[in-house]
């Protein structure tokens, strides 16, 4: 199979396993994917939340407890009291995810998430959706492992590097004041430093010898405010087109290491801490104080990309997902506001 490209970027996890599977079916690829994203013996343990944890946990970074079920009696037999998190894997944006403070709750979604795809779900995905994986989840979900995790009272924060053979060139690291539902992706973000979530950063990048990009989900504890790693997102995330005071944006970072040229800092760089990312904060919370207060990241310059990028999605647009919505009135969570 010839694809002529010199790197691949997936920017969500399912593009990633498929690169998993591409790695596994054809070995003219196999060069391609790992200069890509890590190390192949890494591609097993990164996705299995439980795996990936248990391996920065032996590198001494600040973990939840986290165990993977496979029965209700595993649920029964959860050693701690209070809220727990239930996650899927291979999903991601808050999907497959769920909070529950009573062992009956855990229970109930266990038998949600590990019960089969239904058909006729699939195949709305694929029509109404479009989805181009919705039909493999058929499959793939019969494959997917669950995991129960300690609840940690906080806020979210994110990361996201750039790195090359296992070197972390440069990072960004958020907190998140505003996202999409309590477990969805960040509207609006604060930047921050923190000495642990970058020595986690270089730690797991070394571990799995990442190429390209990554990213890290950690919650920062209310009461002793240091941070829990939660789940590592192989793949781009929204934070790698920010250009920053001191260094141009991750993206940049990683051309110029491939390419050999010197990265120079922006002269139109972000000076605001606080960023409302567009078209997210437009679309969930239009009256958001942030979008004054803060700097809305909306690329004017592309006043085409803007219009476009405000309208709906492309498969929201067709006549049968129009329909379907009209009928079926989907709500929407609420979102979650953090400061």
């Amino acid at each position: 199979m010839a694809t002529g490209a010199d790197l691949l970027v997936p920017c969500d996890d399912a593009a990633v396993w498929h690169l998993h599977e591409l790695h596994a079916k054809y070995p003219e690829m196999q060069s391609l994917i790992e200069y890509s994203l890590c190390a192949k013996e890494g591609f097993a343990t990164i996705q299995s939340r439980a795996e990936t944890l248990e391996a920065a946990a032996k590198l001494g970074i600040r973990v939840p407890l986290t165990r993977t079920v496979i029965s209700e009696e595993d649920m029964e037999n959860w050693p701690l009291d209070g809220s727990a998190v239930i996650k899927l894997d291979g999903t991601w944006g808050g999907a497959g995810v769920a909070i529950v403070d009573s062992k009956a709750k855990a229970i109930a979604e266990f038998r949600r998430l590990s019960g089969p795809v239904r058909s006729g779900v699939a195949w709305k995905r694929w029509l109404i959706n479009r989805h181009p994986r919705s039909l493999m989840s058929l499959r793939r979900r019969r494959e997917q492992g669950l995991t129960i995790q300690q609840f940690i009272q906080g806020h979210p924060a994110n990361t996201m590097c750039a790195c090359w053979q296992g070197e972390v060139l440069s990072a960004v690291t958020v907190e998140v004041l505003a996202s999409q539902g309590q477990t969805g992706a960040a509207i609006v973000v604060r930047l921050i430093k923190n000495d642990e979530i970058d020595r986690a950063t270089r730690l797991l990048a070394r571990q799995f010898m990442f190429n390209g990009f990554f990213g890290l989900d950690f919650i920062i504890d209310e009461k002793t405010a240091v941070p829990y790693l939660i789940e590592l997102n192989p793949r781009a995330t929204q934070l790698g087109h920010l250009r920053l005071p001191g260094q141009d944006s991750l993206a940049a970072a990683l051309i110029a290491r491939i390419t050999g040229e010197v990265s120079k800092a922006p002269e139109d760089c972000i000076e605001n801490p606080i960023i409302a990312l567009f078209p997210q904060t437009l679309n969930w919370d239009p009256d958001s104080v942030y979008l004054t207060s803060g700097h809305h990241d909306m690329p004017i310059e592309e006043p085409a990309l803007c219009q476009e990028l405000l309208r709906e999605s492309w498969p929201d647009r067709q006549w049968l997902s129009r329909a379907y919505q009209y009928l079926r009135m989907p709500k929407r969570e609420k979102m979650a506001k953090w400061s």
